[in-house]
């Protein structure tokens, strides 16, 4: 008989440690994937001397209300504002999009500050979770003293569960704007798959044990009994730590989190009823 193959202790060792290391960096990688895009600008509109600078960041996207948060911060520059851009020289009137919840006005020589804008997000639906996308479409307009003022727009992001593609750059009649594509984030995305196989695993683990209890005839385990109906538990606090908290009858319920309480609950009931058949048809102990 041929003896069993033994691995070195050390082999083992260096294998874990090789093993730590690379799942590491995997990780690594995918949050420097992630920050490089949130630290990813783009803008559109004129780059004149003597314009009016909109810098946007996406704050939060919701996707069941079907909107995006954008802070937004206004400065004028050049002849159109006073204090390095803190002011605007004359009354400022910022147009928005229909996208977007009405214009504002800020008067002149007063601080401007950072405001909070919605945008409806069209297209795609949070059910898709989580390879669902959106779109919207961003532009802004100015005007200074009643005339018409060139705009620079920029827009980056915050939203670690988001991110966000430029499909196509507006810039025109002074006006910058943007056509945006919103979708989950690669950490969001990997996460959620992980979910999808582990909730499977789990659910071929339970159905492996109770056909092991089953073909063995093993009568009523409790233990193990407890182990199934903990697992059938835990799935739904499983899944309750989806990021961005997707609603029931998504994709991820449909693809893996119903299919496996539905396994592991057949399972429960099958090994439970069979079990007390067994213990049922042996002899009592004389």
């Amino acid at each position: 008989m041929a003896a069993m193959l033994k691995i070195d202790p050390v082999v083992k060792a260096v294998a874990t440690v090789l093993a730590v290391v690379i799942a590491a960096g995997l990780g690594l990688w995918l949050h420097a994937a992630d920050r490089t895009d949130g630290d990813t600008g783009h803008w559109a509109g004129s780059r004149a001397p003597d314009r009016i600078e909109v810098n946007a960041s996406v704050l939060r996207v919701d996707a069941a209300a079907r909107e995006a948060v954008l802070r937004v911060l206004v400065v004028p520059v050049g002849r159109f504002g006073e204090d390095d851009g803190v002011a605007p020289a004359g009354e400022l009137r910022l147009l928005n999009s229909s996208s977007l919840r009405g214009d504002h006005v800020f008067p002149a020589h007063q601080r401007i500050s950072s405001l909070d804008l919605p945008i409806a997000l069209t297209g795609g639906a949070v059910t898709d979770y989580p390879f669902d996308g959106y779109e919207a479409r961003i532009e802004f307009a100015a005007l200074h003293n009643g005339e018409s003022a060139p705009v620079l727009f920029t827009l980056d992001k915050v939203d670690s569960l988001f991110s966000f593609s430029v499909k196509d750059y507006r810039a025109w009649n002074a006006q910058g704007g943007l056509d945006v594509r919103f979708a989950r984030s690669t950490s969001v995305l990997v996460f959620a798959v992980f979910m999808m196989i582990t909730m499977w695993g789990l659910a071929i683990a339970v159905f492996f044990g109770t056909r092991h209890l089953i073909t063995r005839r093993r009568g009523l385990v409790w233990p193990s009994f407890g182990f199934m109906a903990a697992t059938l538990f835990a799935l739904a606090g499983f899944r309750n730590l989806a990021p961005g908290s997707p609603p029931i009858g998504s994709l991820l319920d449909y693809t893996a989190f119903l299919w496996a309480e539905v396994v592991i609950a057949l399972c429960v009931v099958v090994a439970v009823v069979t079990g007390a058949v067994t213990e049922n048809g042996k002899p009592d102990a004389g």
